[in-house]
């Protein structure tokens, strides 16, 4: 039997692609389920990555940015994996995924990143992530596609050994 899992998402655009991705991963393991939501909203605006001056962009560029997160975060304690969700912006997580990261004494968790793409790879997404997990197991991570089938998130949940 495996331990308990939450899967915490962060999805900032209208198509909330993350967000849909996030729910079939939690329906198919059967994990809680918690949303990443920053105090400011992105606004369209903000996500438009071709605009230097746009939020995303001021935000990627300046590594020791953490925006805040609304709210209470929920505790980790009873949960031994956390499935980490997010859009892919430059090849890597937004900074918003290092706060909540970097909120929690991870120590002995097993952490799980996936994202949603139009098309880039995770690269070396999950290699920047680990400082920000300290303590935790941090696992290879994947990209979806909106289409993924139960089986094919079943398959992936599998071949993690978790």
């Amino acid at each position: 039997m495996y331990g308990k899992r939450m899967i915490a998402f962060f999805s900032a655009s209208p198509s909330r692609r993350t967000a849909t991705v996030a729910h079939k991963i939690a329906d198919v393991i059967g994990a809680d389920l918690y949303e990443i939501r920053p105090v400011a909203p992105y606004t369209e605006d903000d996500l438009d990555w071709d605009d230097k001056t746009s939020r995303v962009n001021v935000e990627m560029h300046d590594p020791a940015c953490r925006p805040q997160i609304e709210g209470e975060l929920p505790d980790l304690a009873p949960y031994e994996t956390v499935f980490v969700g997010f859009p892919l912006w430059w090849f890597a997580a937004p900074h918003i995924i290092n706060t909540f990261l970097e909120s929690y004494d991870l120590t002995g968790k097993t952490i799980v990143p996936f994202a949603t793409s139009g098309g880039s790879s995770l690269g070396q997404t999950v290699t920047h992530l680990r400082p920000s997990a300290k303590g935790a197991l941090v696992k290879e991570g994947r990209r979806f596609e909106m289409g993924e089938t139960p089986m094919a998130i079943n398959s992936w949940v599998a071949a993690l050994g978790i």
